[in-house]
């Protein structure tokens, strides 16, 4: 008699471990290798520590605005310089959130932006050498939701604040030669719609709608280049620090995926500044 209550203690015990597997075969799921084919065709990827460096917050506070930095680590004396920087949410609906690339004559060393967290998942940064090898770092940030958040803005605020682009330098001449490093900042008016947020009135999702380029140039030249997707945050901030190389001008040109084009320029009165 006491054998059979057991035996039916055991058979749902078996059961409930069955329909429990599912579910964390899929939380267990890295999709890593198969971005690394589609992304990076596959291509070796080294260890990057020394080379790249990325931060972000554990637990974010907001899914929808999660800071990111991606720092370069080469060493001085290294002949090499980094080429590009791609930033992967593994677990986002669209992966692959940003590709910056970086001019060798402007020495950016730091790049800092937001992006939206969809579940928690490993965030790759993977950059890529002068001598075409790959180095790859990554984190664990726990959030959830942010491809999904609700605009922070309404649809008339966020359309007339469309494409204006703001940008500002932080050292002051006073801080070191103009030979020194500086940090700037651009900061562009846009909804960067992920086309998985669902109108609050209508209940229809809202079309994807995002700034995919976006390039910074001084006197022409090029500084910074990013080509973005749906887990840019929206009103894209791009925050660098970069070495001057005594330009005039600074130019901001962006464009989205409708088509638009946006571009502002700043007069440097002082190209120490």
């Amino acid at each position: 008699m006491l054998g059979r209550p057991s035996r039916v203690f055991g058979l749902a015990g078996l059961l409930m471990a069955l329909q429990l597997a599912p579910a964390a075969a899929a939380e267990s799921y890295d999709p890593w290798p198969g971005l690394v084919q589609d992304i990076f065709n596959n291509r070796v990827m080294q260890d990057g520590a020394g080379v790249i460096g990325i931060e972000m917050p554990y637990r974010a506070e907001d899914a929808a605005i999660v800071p990111v930095t991606l720092r370069t680590m080469l060493p001085a004396g290294d002949s090499r310089h980094v080429v590009a920087i791609t930033l992967v949410n593994d677990q986002n609906p669209s992966p692959l959130a940003a590709r910056f690339e970086l001019a060798q004559s402007a020495s950016v060393s730091q790049i800092s932006t937001r992006v939206r967290v969809n579940n928690y998942t490993d965030v790759h940064a993977v950059a890529e050498l002068s001598d075409g090898q790959l180095y790859m770092v990554k984190t664990f940030v726990k959030a959830s939701g942010g491809c999904s958040a609700p605009a922070a803005k309404n649809a008339d605020d966020a359309s007339s604040k469309l494409g204006q682009i703001r940008f500002r330098q932080f050292a002051k001449a006073s801080e070191g030669p103009a030979s020194g490093a500086r940090e700037a900042q651009v900061m562009i008016g846009h909804p960067n719609n992920s086309g998985l947020q669902m109108d609050q009135i209508t209940h229809l999702y809202v079309p994807a709608f995002f700034v995919d380029e976006l390039q910074v140039l001084e006197d022409g030249r090029p500084i910074l280049k990013m080509t973005g997707g749906i887990s840019i945050s929206e009103d894209p901030n791009i925050r660098f620090s970069y070495v001057p190389d005594g330009a005039r001008s600074v130019r901001v040109e962006a464009k989205d995926t409708e088509g638009h084009h946006f571009q502002g320029e700043w007069k440097l009165d002082d190209p120490a500044i």
